[in-house]
Formats: structure tokens, sequence, C-alpha cells
């Protein structure tokens, strides 16, 4: 997968959010976006996923261009700010729900999900019990579940304790070894600098590269 990001802008009312983005990311590779919050990588990521559409500029996916030939990448698992379920379902029945909209997998395939980020398929309690720290594992077998070509997580690592972060680390290293194209939001600037391969640094809607060849797994 190869996804090119051309000359992209946002503007809400007076402000502009995005400024003439122009990136370059191909499978394989983690790219880490650094910056304060409201710098502009939430959005970038928005907009990526289709979820925003830009003001002005265009990305393509593998030649298709968005918003033309599609509207949403059809291979996606995405984890953006907090992740809300239905608060009287059990996490593996909401996952279930939300994994039928595309019937890409099965049941089993929701349950390994849940084990990989800690979370026992099992458990009989509502999502309404659930800790912080449950629902971003949660949020994380959501995005995981389906096995994505490409997948965006913005602030992953938010409300997980030791075991969930070294878990999260783990989830992804092993999707940038199956070829998976990441793009991760990380606040912790040692944990971005860890993982990812290209960095870019992100003030006021402009992104620049901070640093590339730099994930070298923890």
């Amino acid at each position: 997968m190869v996804i090119h990001i051309e000359n992209i802008s946002k503007k809400i009312r007076e402000a502009t959010v995005l400024d003439h983005v122009s990136l370059c990311m191909e499978s394989g590779n983690i790219y880490g976006l650094l910056g304060r919050n409201g710098s502009g990588k939430t959005m970038l990521m928005r907009v990526i996923c289709g979820l925003v559409r830009p003001s002005e500029g265009r990305i393509t996916i593998d030649g298709a261009q968005q918003w033309k030939d599609f509207a949403y990448p059809a291979d996606l698992g995405m984890l953006i700010e907090t992740p809300v379920f239905l608060p009287d379902f059990t996490g593996y029945q909401n996952l279930q729900m939300l994994s039928s909209i595309r019937k890409k997998i099965k049941g089993k395939d929701i349950r390994e999900a849940l084990i990989k980020v800690g979370l026992d398929p099992d458990d009989k309690r509502n999502t309404r019990k659930y800790s912080l720290g449950m629902r971003q594992r949660l949020g994380i077998a959501c995005a995981i579940m389906e096995n994505p070509r490409l997948l965006v997580l913005d602030e992953p690592f938010n409300g997980l304790d030791t075991d969930g972060c070294e878990r999260m680390q783990n989830i992804i290293l092993e999707e940038k070894r199956k070829g998976t194209l990441l793009i991760l939001a990380c606040h912790n600037r040692e944990e971005l600098e860890n993982l990812s391969d290209v960095i870019y640094r992100v003030e006021q809607g402009r992104f620049s590269l901070y640093r590339a060849g730099a994930g070298t797994g923890v």
C-alpha cells in the first residue's frame, strides 16, 4: 500500500488546522506524528480515514483518489481519540456487532484480538463497568481484529498500565512485520522514537521531517 498526501489543507471557519501537507507513506513502515495537542496530528488522521473532508488537496491510495474513487480506505483499522462502545453489551458483543458490518472475520478472530490485548473474551461484564484502560484495550482490539493493511493509532497508550503498554508495543511491531502501514501519534517522544521508522514534527498544521530511520524496536 502506498498513500500519497498531496497539498492537503483543512480550514474550520477562519482557523487553518492543516496547512498544505504533502507526505508519502508505504506499507511495512511506522510513521510517527510528534506534536502538541491541537497541532493537527489527529485532524490528518481523520482526513486519511475519511472522517473529515479536506478543504483542498487530495489523497491517493494505490493510485485511487479519495472522495472520487472511494470515501473510506477499504482495509483500515483505527483508534482515534477515546473509544466509545455500547455500554449495555460485553466487549465481545460490541466487537461482534462491529464485525457484522464487513463480515470479514469470525468469532475466533474476535477472541484472538481480545486475548492479544489482554482482555478475557468470556468476560460477562458490560462495557459500562470497564475501566479506562480496559476500554482502551477494547479499542485496540477493534482496530486490529480485521487484520487491516492500514492501521491508524491516535495515542494508543492512553490509560494503559505497564502490561498494556508492553502489549501495545508488541502489537505495533508485529503489525509492522506483517507489512501493515502504521500511522502513530503519541505524546511520549521516547516511545515514538523507539517504534517509528519515520517521524514528522507537527506544528500549527504544518508537517516537517523530524527523524528518518528511527524505528529500532523495543
